[in-house]
């Protein structure tokens, strides 16, 4: 077994073609795949089915394609690191971001990254909490930032609490709702859209307990998208109302919606348990005390 072997295993996983798997990777069909059946010799088993053109994982595939990524992965990196020593680098800095951390880290990450001399290499990853999460086990990345109330416990992960901050009713300066005396009543807020990001389950239950079956998500939210920032630009240039933490729009006003919403987000950073950290993680703790609070 070779890392070239794996590596032609995980082209094909990727592309389900011999034929688009050859021509990535600069090979004939007929060599792809003897070193295809080499290896599913070598493992006893079979790694695809041949499903009429297509190519697709058996059960025992999926496995050896986890371990592949991995073997292949810190090939690579072993390999990377002499050369990054080389360039003046001396680590990679490789991180998922949920969309509140994403809003809040992402500029700051890579301004710090931007200046001359930056000895660390940042890699970002944005998406959603399971994407992030699965790209944490399969080691394309380092770390995940993101609200983890709701994060379910597993025993492969280390969650490491880091920060709380509240969430707000905001708008624009100049909206109408802004020209309103003393409190304003949700059943207003409501006449207006209403913008958020996916919204954990707790968050979701208080906003029912608080406001009744017309402060559910599915009901009163009408713009949703998991870039929270792009929420904020939105939100800038109409009349849309944001719910999001206070600290993701420092520019746009507070609304003092009544009854009033304890809610906070609870931010933590979520490592690979057992594994020592990288280098430059500790440069990310330093960020996200400075950068996540209220």
């Amino acid at each position: 077994m070779t890392l070239v072997q794996l590596r032609h295993l995980i082209s094909l996983a990727e592309t389900a073609s011999f034929t688009r798997s050859a021509e990535t990777l600069f090979l004939t069909q007929p060599a792809l795949s003897r070193s295809i059946n080499a290896l599913e010799e070598e493992l006893g088993q079979k790694l695809f089915d041949r499903v009429g053109r297509r190519s697709e994982l058996t059960h025992f595939g999926h496995e050896v394609l986890q371990r592949a990524r991995r073997l292949v992965f810190d090939a690579d990196e072993l390999a990377a690191s002499g050369g990054r020593k080389l360039g003046g680098r001396t680590s990679t800095l490789r991180v998922g971001l949920g969309s509140g951390p994403g809003a809040l880290l992402t500029r700051p990450l890579l301004a710090g990254m931007a200046q001359r001399g930056a000895t660390v290499r940042v890699d970002i990853l944005r998406g959603e909490e399971n994407r992030l999460v699965q790209a944490l086990r399969d080691r394309q990345i380092d770390a995940v930032v993101l609200e983890i109330h709701s994060f379910r416990p597993a025993t492969d992960l280390r969650v490491e609490a880091v920060t709380e901050m509240r969430g707000a009713f905001m708008c624009r300066t100049g909206h109408p709702l802004t020209r309103k005396r003393g409190a304003i009543r949700f059943e207003t807020v409501r006449e207006f859209p209403i913008a958020s990001t996916k919204l954990g389950n707790d968050v979701v239950r208080e906003m029912v307990e608080t406001y009744g079956p017309q402060g559910h998500p599915d009901e009163c939210v009408s713009l949703r998208c998991n870039e929270l920032s792009s929420l904020v630009e939105v939100v800038r240039e109409s009349d849309a109302v944001l719910f999001a933490i206070r600290a993701a729009a420092p520019d746009l006003v507070e609304l003092p919606v009544r009854p009033a919403i304890e809610t906070r987000a609870h931010f933590g950073l979520i490592t690979r348990a057992g594994h020592t950290d990288a280098p430059a993680m500790s440069m990310l703790r330093t960020l996200i005390s400075k950068i996540l609070r209220d």
